[in-house]
Protein backbone atom coordinates (compact mmCIF):
# COMPACT_ATOMS: atom_id res chain seq x y z
CA UNK A 1 0.00 0.00 0.00
CA UNK A 2 1.13 3.15 -0.30
CA UNK A 3 1.69 6.60 1.43
CA UNK A 4 -0.81 9.78 0.78
CA UNK A 5 -0.63 13.26 2.27
CA UNK A 6 -3.48 15.53 1.56
CA UNK A 7 -2.81 19.67 1.96
CA UNK A 8 -5.99 21.19 3.36
CA UNK A 9 -8.39 22.73 5.92
CA UNK A 10 -10.39 20.98 8.87
CA UNK A 11 -13.88 21.98 8.50
CA UNK A 12 -16.59 22.15 11.32
CA UNK A 13 -19.56 21.11 9.54
CA UNK A 14 -22.96 22.34 11.74
CA UNK A 15 -25.98 20.82 10.00
CA UNK A 16 -29.81 21.71 11.12
CA UNK A 17 -32.06 18.12 11.30
CA UNK A 18 -33.36 16.03 8.56
CA UNK A 19 -33.90 18.71 5.77
CA UNK A 20 -34.75 21.69 7.87
CA UNK A 21 -33.76 25.18 7.02
CA UNK A 22 -31.68 27.72 9.33
CA UNK A 23 -35.08 29.81 9.48
CA UNK A 24 -36.68 26.80 11.57
CA UNK A 25 -34.61 25.47 13.60
CA UNK A 26 -33.11 26.28 16.82
CA UNK A 27 -30.35 22.91 16.69
CA UNK A 28 -27.18 21.82 15.13
CA UNK A 29 -25.67 18.60 14.68
CA UNK A 30 -21.79 19.25 14.45
CA UNK A 31 -18.97 16.94 12.46
CA UNK A 32 -15.52 17.50 11.26
CA UNK A 33 -15.11 17.52 7.42
CA UNK A 34 -12.80 19.09 4.86
CA UNK A 35 -11.89 17.77 1.07
CA UNK A 36 -8.18 16.63 1.79
CA UNK A 37 -9.60 14.88 5.27
CA UNK A 38 -12.64 12.85 3.36
CA UNK A 39 -10.01 11.30 0.88
CA UNK A 40 -7.46 10.16 3.21
CA UNK A 41 -10.45 8.89 5.30
CA UNK A 42 -11.23 6.77 2.45
CA UNK A 43 -7.76 5.96 1.14
CA UNK A 44 -7.26 5.03 5.33
CA UNK A 45 -10.29 2.22 4.58
CA UNK A 46 -8.46 1.05 1.64
CA UNK A 47 -5.01 0.25 3.67
CA UNK A 48 -2.97 3.12 2.51
CA UNK A 49 -1.38 5.30 5.61
CA UNK A 50 -2.71 8.85 5.22
CA UNK A 51 -1.39 12.10 6.70
CA UNK A 52 -2.93 15.27 6.89
CA UNK A 53 -1.11 18.61 6.17
CA UNK A 54 -3.18 21.35 8.22
CA UNK A 55 -3.41 23.62 11.32
CA UNK A 56 -6.03 23.48 13.90
CA UNK A 57 -6.22 25.91 17.27
CA UNK A 58 -4.97 25.48 20.41
CA UNK A 59 -7.89 24.76 22.32
CA UNK A 60 -10.88 22.54 23.12
CA UNK A 61 -12.00 22.69 19.10
CA UNK A 62 -8.60 22.06 18.54
CA UNK A 63 -8.74 18.47 20.05
CA UNK A 64 -12.41 17.77 18.92
CA UNK A 65 -11.08 17.92 15.69
CA UNK A 66 -7.82 15.75 16.09
CA UNK A 67 -9.81 13.30 18.05
CA UNK A 68 -12.21 12.80 15.40
CA UNK A 69 -9.15 12.55 12.48
CA UNK A 70 -7.67 10.00 14.42
CA UNK A 71 -10.65 7.68 14.66
CA UNK A 72 -10.95 8.22 10.85
CA UNK A 73 -7.43 6.61 10.41
CA UNK A 74 -5.13 9.87 9.96
CA UNK A 75 -1.59 10.65 11.05
CA UNK A 76 -1.79 14.02 12.80
CA UNK A 77 1.51 14.47 13.01
CA UNK A 78 2.17 16.98 10.34
CA UNK A 79 -0.75 19.32 11.53
CA UNK A 80 0.46 22.51 13.53
CA UNK A 81 -1.38 23.66 16.55
CA UNK A 82 -1.82 27.46 16.40
CA UNK A 83 -4.67 30.12 16.17
CA UNK A 84 -8.03 30.25 17.72
CA UNK A 85 -10.29 29.66 15.06
CA UNK A 86 -11.61 27.03 12.68
CA UNK A 87 -13.42 27.26 9.84
CA UNK A 88 -17.26 26.28 9.66
CA UNK A 89 -20.38 25.52 7.03
CA UNK A 90 -24.03 25.56 8.10
CA UNK A 91 -25.62 22.98 5.67
CA UNK A 92 -29.28 23.02 4.78
CA UNK A 93 -30.05 20.10 2.80
CA UNK A 94 -32.06 20.23 -0.29
CA UNK A 95 -35.58 18.26 -0.78
CA UNK A 96 -37.10 17.97 -4.26
CA UNK A 97 -37.17 21.54 -5.89
CA UNK A 98 -35.16 23.14 -3.13
CA UNK A 99 -31.37 22.44 -3.50
CA UNK A 100 -29.11 22.13 -0.98
CA UNK A 101 -27.16 25.06 0.50
CA UNK A 102 -24.14 25.69 1.99
CA UNK A 103 -22.86 28.63 3.82
CA UNK A 104 -19.62 29.20 4.86
CA UNK A 105 -18.09 31.36 7.79
CA UNK A 106 -15.21 32.32 9.27
CA UNK A 107 -12.47 30.85 6.90
CA UNK A 108 -10.10 33.64 6.88
CA UNK A 109 -9.76 33.98 10.31
CA UNK A 110 -9.30 30.13 10.70
CA UNK A 111 -5.99 28.18 12.01
CA UNK A 112 -5.20 26.64 8.82
CA UNK A 113 -5.56 29.91 6.49
CA UNK A 114 -3.59 32.23 9.21
CA UNK A 115 -0.62 29.63 9.51
CA UNK A 116 2.67 29.91 8.49
CA UNK A 117 4.47 26.39 7.32
CA UNK A 118 8.15 26.45 6.75
CA UNK A 119 9.56 25.05 3.77
CA UNK A 120 11.59 22.27 6.85
CA UNK A 121 8.17 21.43 7.69
CA UNK A 122 6.43 20.98 3.98
CA UNK A 123 9.76 18.97 2.42
CA UNK A 124 9.57 16.73 6.13
CA UNK A 125 5.75 16.13 5.19
CA UNK A 126 6.52 15.79 1.32
CA UNK A 127 9.49 12.80 2.55
CA UNK A 128 6.95 10.55 4.15
CA UNK A 129 4.98 10.34 1.24
CA UNK A 130 4.07 8.48 -2.25
CA UNK A 131 1.10 10.83 -3.25
CA UNK A 132 0.03 14.67 -2.46
CA UNK A 133 -3.63 15.71 -3.09
CA UNK A 134 -4.19 19.45 -3.32
CA UNK A 135 -7.86 20.73 -3.80
CA UNK A 136 -9.13 24.14 -5.29
CA UNK A 137 -11.14 24.89 -2.36
CA UNK A 138 -7.90 25.45 -0.74
CA UNK A 139 -6.57 27.22 -3.33
CA UNK A 140 -9.36 29.96 -3.33
CA UNK A 141 -8.82 31.00 0.21
CA UNK A 142 -5.82 33.73 0.49
CA UNK A 143 -2.35 34.49 -0.91
CA UNK A 144 -0.76 32.88 2.01
CA UNK A 145 -2.18 29.64 1.59
CA UNK A 146 -1.82 29.94 -2.08
CA UNK A 147 2.00 30.12 -1.50
CA UNK A 148 2.19 27.69 0.72
CA UNK A 149 0.41 25.44 -1.44
CA UNK A 150 3.03 25.83 -4.55
CA UNK A 151 6.10 25.36 -2.22
CA UNK A 152 4.57 22.23 -1.16
CA UNK A 153 3.27 21.51 -4.89
CA UNK A 154 6.75 22.30 -6.20
CA UNK A 155 8.91 20.33 -3.27
CA UNK A 156 6.73 17.23 -4.19
CA UNK A 157 7.56 17.54 -8.00
CA UNK A 158 11.31 17.84 -6.86
CA UNK A 159 11.07 14.59 -4.39
CA UNK A 160 9.60 13.29 -7.54
CA UNK A 161 6.12 12.55 -5.61
CA UNK A 162 2.24 12.36 -7.63
CA UNK A 163 0.51 15.21 -7.45
CA UNK A 164 -2.97 14.82 -7.68
CA UNK A 165 -5.21 18.44 -8.05
CA UNK A 166 -8.80 18.21 -7.53
CA UNK A 167 -10.13 21.52 -9.45
CA UNK A 168 -13.32 21.84 -6.91
CA UNK A 169 -13.88 25.24 -8.41
CA UNK A 170 -16.25 27.36 -6.03
CA UNK A 171 -17.96 30.18 -7.27
CA UNK A 172 -18.75 31.57 -3.89
CA UNK A 173 -14.92 31.26 -2.59
CA UNK A 174 -13.60 32.88 -5.56
CA UNK A 175 -16.43 36.02 -5.39
CA UNK A 176 -16.72 38.63 -8.23
CA UNK A 177 -14.64 37.80 -11.38
CA UNK A 178 -13.76 34.41 -10.16
CA UNK A 179 -13.25 32.16 -13.41
CA UNK A 180 -10.69 35.10 -14.18
CA UNK A 181 -8.74 35.42 -10.57
CA UNK A 182 -8.75 31.76 -10.34
CA UNK A 183 -7.25 30.77 -13.40
CA UNK A 184 -3.26 31.63 -13.47
CA UNK A 185 -3.74 29.93 -10.01
CA UNK A 186 -5.07 26.66 -12.00
CA UNK A 187 -2.49 26.60 -14.31
CA UNK A 188 0.57 26.35 -11.42
CA UNK A 189 -0.91 23.28 -9.96
CA UNK A 190 -2.37 22.10 -13.25
CA UNK A 191 1.65 22.10 -14.57
CA UNK A 192 2.97 20.33 -11.42
CA UNK A 193 0.02 17.99 -11.48
CA UNK A 194 -0.12 13.86 -12.60
CA UNK A 195 -3.52 13.21 -11.89
CA UNK A 196 -6.49 15.97 -12.01
CA UNK A 197 -10.10 15.70 -11.05
CA UNK A 198 -12.16 18.18 -13.51
CA UNK A 199 -14.70 18.46 -16.20
CA UNK A 200 -15.44 20.18 -19.07
CA UNK A 201 -16.95 23.00 -17.39
CA UNK A 202 -13.43 23.40 -15.43
CA UNK A 203 -11.68 23.45 -18.91
CA UNK A 204 -14.00 26.17 -20.58
CA UNK A 205 -14.92 28.15 -17.76
CA UNK A 206 -11.47 28.13 -15.79
CA UNK A 207 -9.08 27.47 -18.35
CA UNK A 208 -10.86 29.42 -20.91
CA UNK A 209 -10.93 26.67 -23.53
CA UNK A 210 -13.72 26.71 -26.50
CA UNK A 211 -15.07 23.66 -27.43
CA UNK A 212 -17.65 23.52 -30.56
CA UNK A 213 -19.43 20.76 -29.30
CA UNK A 214 -22.79 21.25 -27.31
CA UNK A 215 -23.43 17.90 -26.11
CA UNK A 216 -21.28 17.19 -23.06
CA UNK A 217 -19.22 13.35 -23.79
CA UNK A 218 -18.44 15.54 -26.80
CA UNK A 219 -17.04 18.35 -25.26
CA UNK A 220 -15.27 16.31 -23.23
CA UNK A 221 -13.35 14.18 -26.11
CA UNK A 222 -12.83 17.73 -27.38
CA UNK A 223 -11.35 19.62 -24.34
CA UNK A 224 -9.68 16.62 -22.11
CA UNK A 225 -6.64 15.92 -24.82
CA UNK A 226 -6.29 19.26 -25.17
CA UNK A 227 -5.80 19.98 -21.52
CA UNK A 228 -3.79 17.47 -20.82
CA UNK A 229 -1.10 17.85 -23.59
CA UNK A 230 -1.14 21.70 -22.68
CA UNK A 231 -0.52 20.69 -19.04
CA UNK A 232 1.71 17.32 -19.32
CA UNK A 233 -0.68 15.68 -17.19
CA UNK A 234 -1.41 12.05 -17.00
CA UNK A 235 -4.64 11.05 -15.92
CA UNK A 236 -7.78 13.28 -15.73
CA UNK A 237 -11.06 11.87 -14.35
CA UNK A 238 -14.51 13.06 -13.28
CA UNK A 239 -18.19 12.84 -13.21
CA UNK A 240 -21.17 13.97 -15.24
CA UNK A 241 -24.32 14.28 -12.45
CA UNK A 242 -28.05 14.56 -13.60
CA UNK A 243 -30.75 15.54 -10.30
CA UNK A 244 -33.75 14.03 -11.79
CA UNK A 245 -37.36 14.91 -11.21
CA UNK A 246 -38.52 12.24 -8.27
CA UNK A 247 -35.47 13.38 -5.82
CA UNK A 248 -32.66 10.81 -7.39
CA UNK A 249 -29.60 11.69 -9.09
CA UNK A 250 -27.99 9.74 -11.92
CA UNK A 251 -23.88 9.78 -12.31
CA UNK A 252 -21.49 8.35 -14.88
CA UNK A 253 -17.49 8.78 -14.12
CA UNK A 254 -15.25 9.50 -17.23
CA UNK A 255 -11.38 8.77 -16.92
CA UNK A 256 -8.62 10.51 -19.75
CA UNK A 257 -5.15 8.40 -19.71
CA UNK A 258 -2.79 7.38 -22.80
CA UNK A 259 -5.05 9.37 -25.24
CA UNK A 260 -8.37 7.13 -24.40
CA UNK A 261 -11.42 8.50 -23.03
CA UNK A 262 -13.56 5.86 -21.01
CA UNK A 263 -17.15 6.81 -19.76
CA UNK A 264 -18.59 4.83 -17.30
CA UNK A 265 -21.87 3.28 -16.77
CA UNK A 266 -24.44 5.66 -15.47
CA UNK A 267 -26.10 4.70 -12.14
CA UNK A 268 -29.40 6.16 -10.80
CA UNK A 269 -29.69 6.37 -6.99
CA UNK A 270 -31.25 7.69 -4.08
CA UNK A 271 -29.63 10.87 -2.25
CA UNK A 272 -29.24 10.90 1.58
CA UNK A 273 -26.12 12.91 2.01
CA UNK A 274 -24.52 14.70 -1.37
CA UNK A 275 -21.94 16.51 0.40
CA UNK A 276 -18.10 14.83 0.10
CA UNK A 277 -19.53 12.63 -2.83
CA UNK A 278 -16.76 13.92 -5.64
CA UNK A 279 -14.26 13.43 -2.45
CA UNK A 280 -15.35 9.72 -2.62
CA UNK A 281 -15.20 9.19 -6.28
CA UNK A 282 -11.26 10.65 -6.72
CA UNK A 283 -10.51 8.66 -3.52
CA UNK A 284 -11.95 5.54 -5.75
CA UNK A 285 -9.70 7.05 -8.63
CA UNK A 286 -6.54 7.81 -6.87
CA UNK A 287 -6.90 3.87 -5.53
CA UNK A 288 -7.62 2.12 -8.68
CA UNK A 289 -4.85 4.15 -10.41
CA UNK A 290 -2.09 2.94 -7.38
CA UNK A 291 -3.27 -0.64 -7.46
CA UNK A 292 -2.96 -0.59 -11.38
CA UNK A 293 -5.93 -1.89 -12.36
CA UNK A 294 -7.70 -1.02 -16.04
CA UNK A 295 -8.85 1.99 -16.32
CA UNK A 296 -12.41 0.31 -17.28
CA UNK A 297 -12.47 -0.97 -13.61
CA UNK A 298 -11.11 1.96 -12.25
CA UNK A 299 -13.81 4.70 -13.20
CA UNK A 300 -17.04 1.57 -11.94
CA UNK A 301 -14.84 1.29 -8.80
CA UNK A 302 -14.71 5.09 -8.17
CA UNK A 303 -18.16 5.89 -9.50
CA UNK A 304 -19.25 3.24 -7.01
CA UNK A 305 -17.69 4.50 -4.43
CA UNK A 306 -19.26 7.92 -5.13
CA UNK A 307 -22.71 5.97 -4.91
CA UNK A 308 -22.44 4.42 -1.50
CA UNK A 309 -20.87 8.12 -0.20
CA UNK A 310 -24.33 9.11 -1.01
CA UNK A 311 -25.96 6.73 1.33
CA UNK A 312 -24.00 7.76 4.37
CA UNK A 313 -24.17 10.54 6.69
CA UNK A 314 -21.81 13.62 6.81
CA UNK A 315 -19.24 14.39 4.69
CA UNK A 316 -16.88 11.88 5.15
CA UNK A 317 -16.82 8.14 3.07
CA UNK A 318 -16.72 5.15 5.26
CA UNK A 319 -17.06 2.86 2.82
CA UNK A 320 -14.26 -0.42 2.63
CA UNK A 321 -13.18 -1.77 -0.99
CA UNK A 322 -15.12 -4.81 -0.11
CA UNK A 323 -18.50 -2.79 0.07
CA UNK A 324 -17.40 -0.76 -2.85
CA UNK A 325 -16.65 -3.69 -4.93
CA UNK A 326 -19.97 -5.73 -3.87
CA UNK A 327 -21.35 -2.06 -5.32
CA UNK A 328 -20.08 -2.51 -8.58
CA UNK A 329 -21.95 -5.64 -9.21
CA UNK A 330 -25.15 -4.81 -7.33
CA UNK A 331 -27.20 -1.60 -7.44
CA UNK A 332 -29.17 -2.30 -4.46
CA UNK A 333 -28.59 -4.83 -1.51
CA UNK A 334 -30.76 -6.92 0.67
CA UNK A 335 -29.93 -7.17 4.69
CA UNK A 336 -26.46 -9.25 4.79
CA UNK A 337 -26.74 -11.53 7.52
Amino acid sequence: MSKMAAFGEVMMRLETPGYSTLAQENQLKYSFSGSGVNVLSAMSRFGHEAYLISALPDNALGEAAVANLRKLGLSTRHIMRSGQYMGMYFLEKGFGARASKVTYTDRLGSSFNTASFSDEQLAAAVAEVDVIHFCGITLAMNDQVRSSMMRLAREAKRQGRKIVFDCNYRPTLWGKDGYERAKPHYEQLLELADVVMMNEKDAMFVLGMQAAALEREQQLKELLPAVAKQYDIETIAGTHRRINGDNTHSLKGFIFSKERLIMGREHSFSVHDRVGAGDAYASGIIDGLLRGLPLEQVVEFAAAAARLAHTIQGDTPLSTREDIEKAVHNETGDVER
